[in-house]
């Protein structure tokens, strides 16, 4: 009795050492699969990189948006799930321009493999910091000239891109028979950069209408919407029938102004630039303010330059995007725009690609064309 009593309970004890050490082994086992996922949260990310911008930020809608489209698509993110953000790609916003050289150095010392800045603006402010630290490397957009080792150039022919943009509105002119049309110009902070766009868009008016008139104006600054607006409504008001803003989130300003207009019924348009801004100038759920938009797709020089961090054949050089490369463009995304007009668009297209149509890109030689322009706010420097 004594002896089945002690068997039982012999077995009763082996349950239970198995029943403890299953349970062990579970909880050894959820511990290395917490273990495990923290690992790979933890894990540093192949490429880090952080995006530098002027005070207009990526909610621009044009410029800064699309370089940072480039780094969504790097990482394989969207806009509405950035779950990399903060691992391995972030962005500051710069309110002044006090802030770059601050802003620069510390997504140094943090130790970013590729730190991104955009717009021209940053150059002297990139320089002072690059040249100090010759092992970091780092990329600016719409510079030629920072001609250091570690500072890869990333340039567009916007020219190219805004000739077809002026080509367009002309061409929706005659097509709307508007009798001795007007257009406008709407730039940030003039420079040899924003320059390009517009003798880009003039020429491309005048090569439809060589007697069209122009005005121009510079907002100063890259984040002026009320300004934009003003001018564009003084315009509109006076007879203006198109209006091309490259001037960052000022522009969409510009676009307010159509909207608003064209709701009262008003035959104007805006002309959007950098992203296409169609759906920004909605003013119903079909109809957009937005005739076209000039295509400058920084995000290839973002995905440009990651890949060559990526791939470890990062060096300091001038990268040129233009039209031929698909670095600039022009959108088709409106109805209005016929199809007639987009027939004749792609030709010139063709014939600009060709080198049969040659562009000015500076304001010193658009001013020896016939008719052109003497007097406009564009400065070469």
């Amino acid at each position: 009795m004594k002896k089945a009593i002690l068997t039982i309970l012999s077995k009763i004890s082996n349950v239970f050492l198995l029943a403890f050490c299953g349970a062990l082994l579970i909880f050894a086992g959820c511990k290395r699969q917490e273990s495990g996922t923290a690992g790979e949260r933890a894990a540093e990310p192949e490429v880090t990189v952080r995006l530098l911008t002027d005070s207009s930020g990526i909610d621009d809608k044009s410029f800064n948006a699309a370089a940072w489209r480039g780094i969504l698509e790097f990482y394989g993110d969207t806009w509405e799930n950035t779950s990399l953000r903060g691992a391995a790609y972030d962005v500051v916003t710069a309110q002044t321009q006090d802030q770059y050289i601050p802003n620069i150095q510390q997504a140094t010392d943090e130790q970013y493999d590729l730190i991104i800045t955009t717009g021209f603006t940053f150059a002297d402010a990139l320089t002072v910091v690059a040249e100090k630290n010759p092992n970091q490397k780092y990329m600016i957009v719409d510079v030629d000239w920072v001609n250091l080792p570690n500072v890869l150039n990333a340039i567009y022919s916007e020219h190219e891109g805004s000739y077809l943009v002026g080509a367009a509105a002309a061409l929706k002119a005659q097509e709307d028979r508007i009798a001795n049309p007007r257009f406008g110009f709407i730039g940030g902070i003039a420079g040899a950069t924003i320059t390009k766009f517009e003798v880009g868009y003039i020429q491309g008016i005048l090569s439809i209408l060589p007697d069209a008139q122009i005005v121009d104006y510079y907002v100063g600054g890259w984040d002026d919407t009320a300004a934009a607006k003003s001018q564009a409504k003084n315009w509109y008001d006076s007879g203006v029938y198109a209006i091309y803003s490259a001037a960052g989130n000022s522009g969409n300003g510009t676009i307010a102004q159509a909207k608003e207009y064209r709701i009262q019924g008003r035959n104007v348009w805006a002309v959007g630039v950098d992203s296409d801004q169609f759906e920004e100038g909605l003013y119903t759920a079909t109809d957009s303010a937005v005739l076209t938009s000039m295509l400058k797709l920084v995000e290839n020089s973002t995905l440009y330059a990651l890949n060559t961090v990526k791939n470890d054949t990062f060096r300091g050089e001038v990268i040129s995007f233009d039209l031929k490369a698909d670095g600039v463009g022009y959108s088709t995304r409106n109805p209005a725009l016929s199809r007639d007009i987009v027939t004749r668009l792609e030709d010139i297209k063709t014939r600009i690609t060709g080198g049969e149509i040659a562009i000015a890109s500076t304001y010193g030689a658009a001013k020896q064309l016939p008719g052109f322009p003497q007097n406009l706010n564009a400065r070469d420097d």
